[in-house]
C-alpha cells in the first residue's frame, strides 16, 4: 500500500491493535521473520519450509530436505541463508537465492533449537535433546563439531567445596535453549536446571553462570541492538535482562552479574506463557499463553500490561513480531495457521487524486455539460492507436526509494511454486488433522464428507456394491 494513503498518525504507533489476516501453507510448527521483514519463513509438521511474501501474502519458496517436525528456523544478517533444525536431528543451511541446500548436519538426537552466527553463516550453535550443546562449523564439507558445557561456572572456592551430589547433578544438567549474542563473541545458553550460562566460542569455555529459576529455561530473546534479554521458564515468570556490552574490554566476568530488570506474570490466572518476542524497538514485549487463544503486550519502561490481543479459539505456541512494524505473527496450535496481528489502516480516499472528496452520505451527483457526450468512432480509434505506439517496459524492475541498500540480497521470486497449498482446498477433519476436498464435492458439508482410511474405504465399497446391477427378470 502506498504510504501516501495511510494516515501518518497511524504509522507512529508502535503496538499491533487487531487480527487483521491470516496465512497458511501445511501445518506451521515455528515461524521467523526475515531481517528486511519482507519474508515470514514457516516451518511444517511434515519437515517442510515455506517462505511467504509479505507485500502479496502469496507463497514464494518451498524448500524440503527434512522428514520431521520442524523445530527452528534462523536467519542470516543479509537474509540469503536460512537455517532449518528439526526432529529428524538434522539442521540444513538453505540458500535462497535458487533454494539450494549448502550443507546438511546430522547430529546424535533430535535438534531443539539451533542459531546462526550474526556475522558468519557458516557457523552456527544447536542445543540438543538429552545432550550437551554443539558449536558447530561448516566451512568446510565435512562440519567440526565442538561439544559445549552445560554445566554451571564455578568458582575455585566453590569447586573445592563442592560435594560429589552436586556434581553428579551438574553433569546431569542439559542445554533446552541457546543462542549468540548480538555481536556473535558470545555464546548464551540457558539449561533444564534454570542457569543461564555465557559461553566463550572461541575457547568453548563457560564464563559466567547465573541461576535464574528451579524451572526449566523454555526461550532466551535478544532485542535487536542486544542491550536487552529475555527469559521465559516453566515457571511462569518471564524476565527482562539488561544486558552489557560483553565485548568490552573492561568487562571482568569475575565482577559479572545480570539482574533482573522486570518480573511478568498473571498472579490471577497463573497462565503459562509458550513464547516470548520483543518489539522492533524493543520497548515491548509480547507472549502466547498455554491453552489460551490471547496475546499479552506489555511495556518494558513501567512493566505495565498495556494491551491483551484478541486471537482465535484456539491456542497460540510460536510468535515473532516485525522487525520494522507494529505487527505480530503466532501460530495456531490445532490449525498450524499463521495469524496476523496489525493496526487497521483506513484508506485516505483524498490522497488517491486532488480533486477526491470524502463525504458523509450520498449526495446527488450533478454531470457536467459535455461528460458523457458520444464521441466519433475515428477520434477513438486515433486514440488506440497513439496509445499501441507507446513502448511500455514490463521486464524491468525499478526498486522503490530507499526500499533496499545497495549491495543488498533480495531473494529472486519464482513465478512458479510446485505443489503449492490452496487454502480452499483444505478442509479440517479432526484436531491438526486436514486433508483435500474431493473434486465434485465442494457443496457438501464436513458432516457428509466421507472419511480417510478403513471409513471411506467401507463408504466407497458401500456404494459400489449398492450401485451394482442385479439379475434381470423376464417378462
Amino acid at each position: 500500500m502506498n504510504a501516501s494513503l495511510i494516515d501518518p498518525a497511524l504509522l507512529a504507533q508502535d503496538c499491533p491493535e487487531a487480527l487483521t489476516g491470516s496465512l497458511r501453507s501445511g501445518h506451521s510448527t515455528c515461524i521467523r521473520f526475515s531481517h528486511r521483514g519482507d519474508l515470514l519463513a514457516s516451518g511444517r509438521f511434515d519437515g517442510t519450509v515455506v517462505l511467504f511474501d509479505l507485500e502479496t501474502n502469496g507463497l514464494a519458496r518451498k524448500l524440503r530436505g527434512h522428514t520431521a517436525q520442524i523445530q527452528s528456523l534462523s536467519w542470516s544478517s543479509d537474509d540469503r541463508y536460512l537455517l532449518s533444525s528439526s526432529q529428524d536431528c538434522k539442521a540444513i543451511l538453505w540458500d535462497l537465492k535458487d533454494g539450494s541446500r549448502v550443507r546438511t548436519v546430522r547430529f546424535e538426537a533430535p535438534v531443539f533449537i539451533a542459531d546462526l552466527h550474526p556475522k558468519n553463516h557458516l557457523l552456527f550453535v544447536a542445543a540438543l535433546f538429552e545432550e550437551q550443546p554443539v558449536l558447530v562449523d561448516i566451512s568446510t564439507p565435512d562440519p567440526v563439531k565442538q561439544v559445549l558445557t552445560s554445566a554451571p561456572h564455578r568458582s575455585q572456592i566453590e569447586r573445592d567445596n563442592q560435594t560429589e551430589k552436586q556434581a553428579a547433578q551438574d553433569a546431569k544438567q542439559t542445554t533446552t535453549v541457546i543462542i549468540f549474542s548480538a555481536s556473535g563473541a558470545h555464546i548464551i545458553a540457558g539449561t533444564n536446571k534454570g542457569w543461564v550460562n555465557i559461553i566463550d566460542p572461541n575457547t568453548c569455555q563457560n564464563l559466567y553462570s547465573v541461576r535464574l529459576t528451579t524451572g526449566v529455561v523454555i526461550l532466551i530473546r535478544l532485542t535487536a541492538s542486544g542491550k536487552d534479554m529475555v527469559v521465559n521458564s516453566s515457571d511462569r515468570i518471564i524476565r527482562t535482562i539488561p544486558l552489557r556490552n560483553l565485548s568490552s574490554p573492561e568487562l571482568d566476568f569475575h565482577n559479572f552479574k545480570l539482574e533482573v530488570e522486570h518480573k511478568f506474570q498473571d498472579l490471577v490466572n497463573r497462565l503459562s506463557w509458550n513464547c516470548i518476542s520483543f518489539s522492533s524497538t524493543g520497548e515491548y514485549l509480547a507472549a502466547s499463553t498455554w491453552m489460551n487463544h490471547d496475546i499479552y503486550v506489555w511495556e518494558r519502561g513501567h512493566g505495565s500490561l498495556v494491551k491483551i490481543l484478541e486471537g482465535p479459539k484456539e491456542e497460540l505456541s510460536i510468535i515473532d513480531w516485525h522487525p520494522h512494524r507494529p505487527a505480530v505473527a503466532a501460530v495456531g496450535v490445532d490449525t498450524g495457521r499463521v495469524y496476523m496481528w496489525s493496526i487497521l489502516t483506513p484508506q485516505r480516499w483524498s490522497a488517491l487524486a486532488p480533486d477526491f472528496v470524502e463525504i458523509e452520505e450520498n449526495l446527488e451527483y450533478i454531470e457536467r455539460e459535455d461528460e458523457f457526450d458520444i464521441q466519433p468512432p475515428e477520434e477513438l480509434h486515433k486514440r488506440r492507436l497513439d496509445l499501441e505506439d507507446e513502448e511500455v517496459d514490463v521486464l524491468t524492475i525499478e526498486p522503490m526509494k530507499n526500499e533496499h541498500e545497495p549491495g543488498q540480497f533480495l531473494m529472486p521470486v519464482l513465478l512458479d511454486v510446485q505443489n503449492s497449498d490452496s487454502e480452499d482446498d483444505i478442509v479440517a477433519v479432526g484436531t491438526g488433522q486436514f486433508r483435500r476436498k474431493t473434486p465434485g464435492q465442494e457443496w457438501l458439508d464436513d458432516s457428509q464428507v466421507p472419511g480417510s482410511g478403513d471409513e471411506a474405504r467401507r463408504q466407497t465399497n458401500g456404494a459400489s456394491s449398492s450401485a451394482q446391477p442385479g439379475p434381470k427378470r423376464k417378462r
